[in-house]
């Protein structure tokens, strides 16, 4: 006897499925099987962020649409991020389920939850963590950059120590005022005594302004605010090109390499839903997407934007950088003896 509640409940798992396997195709990191548990959890997942709203809500609209999770921004910087997730964590509260962020190698070990994304098999092997809490998404490479209204590319150092050579530039060249782990790989590069002659001389000629936020930074130089970064991530500085603004790069031994990172919580209310965000990030999509805002991509098969910034780089010697947290206290200290007089 024809039943037609029963033909309607198998038409509609039919299409469902047609759907899901369509999506797949579509978004080759999409797992039919993970969606399936992670929709289970109740289709919504947390996220904390470093990435500007800028980029990062665009980024999870796609994610949104691909898989109709609703996805909870938060965004901040990393160092109240990371107070935020230890708090949450001694207090045993399940509040984020994946943090994206430039400090992810920092966090706490037991914060993390050891995962395998099948999309990271596509990602340089510098960007995989050992132990498997964390995987990069975009690369952070350290160089200089300037305003190429005040400073004409055939006056540029060749070297750091030709920074010392340009008093005319006192008070127009800015660093960051975190900037430890480029820091650290001056001193991997140049040696303890060589480093420290280096710096204090650099200081004493052009007298580097010290600021806060890499990006703020990027635009500053951007505008003429400052003539050169000493240092920046070469990605902000890009960003900063892509929008028309007058600067660039130029690297120099020691490339001081970071990542921006993903991780998934050890308590994450939706573990699944976390791991099936953390292989979209790590998708070609995702980073594909990052790059056209300068972000530069760890996978082979994503090319930079503009094209060909990864081989300029590696024509330089390239140092990746993984502090602990302890390590990187140090190193601040030390940065901010050289280049605060504290």
């Amino acid at each position: 006897m024809f039943d037609p509640l029963k033909t309607a409940a198998i038409a509609a798992l039919l299409l469902a499925a047609g759907l899901a396997h369509a999506a797949a195709q579509e978004h080759p990191w999409l797992d039919p099987k993970l969606l399936e548990a992670a929709k289970a959890e109740g289709g919504e997942m947390t996220i904390y962020s470093d990435t500007n709203e800028g980029e990062g809500l665009p980024l999870f609209k796609i994610f949104e649409a691909a898989t109709g999770i609703k996805t909870n921004y938060v965004r901040g910087a990393d160092p109240p991020l990371m107070a935020r997730m230890m708090v949450e964590f001694r207090g045993n509260q399940k509040s984020w389920d994946v943090a994206q962020l430039g400090t992810m190698d920092k966090i706490p070990a037991q914060l993390l939850l050891p995962y395998d994304p099948a999309e990271a098999k596509n990602i340089s092997p510098a960007a995989r963590d050992k132990d498997r809490r964390w995987y990069g998404l975009y690369a952070n490479y350290n160089a200089p950059a300037y305003n190429t209204q005040h400073v004409k590319a055939a006056d540029l150092p060749k070297t750091y120590a030709d920074f010392a050579q340009h008093k005319d530039w006192a008070g127009h060249v800015a660093i960051d005022g975190t900037d430890s782990e480029w820091l650290w790989a001056m001193y991997q590069y140049y040696g303890e005594d060589k480093a420290t002659a280096l710096i204090k001389d650099i200081v004493a000629a052009i007298q580097p302004v010290t600021t806060d936020g890499h990006l703020a930074q990027a635009r500053s130089v951007g505008s003429g605010e400052y003539w050169l970064s000493l240092n920046n991530f070469v990605n902000l500085t890009m960003n900063v090109k892509l929008a028309g603004g007058p600067i660039d790069y130029f690297p120099l031994d020691p490339v001081a390499l970071t990542f921006g990172a993903v991780g998934i919580s050890a308590k994450a209310p939706h573990p699944n839903t976390a791991l099936l965000a953390a292989n979209f990030l790590l998708s070609k999509e995702a980073e594909t997407f990052l790059a056209k805002f300068g972000r530069i991509p760890t996978r082979a098969d994503v090319e930079s934007n503009p094209p060909g910034i990864v081989a300029a780089i590696n024509k330089k010697k390239v140092i990746t950088v993984l502090l602990t947290a302890d390590e990187e206290h140090k190193w601040q200290k030390r940065f901010d003896e050289l280049f605060k007089g504290r």
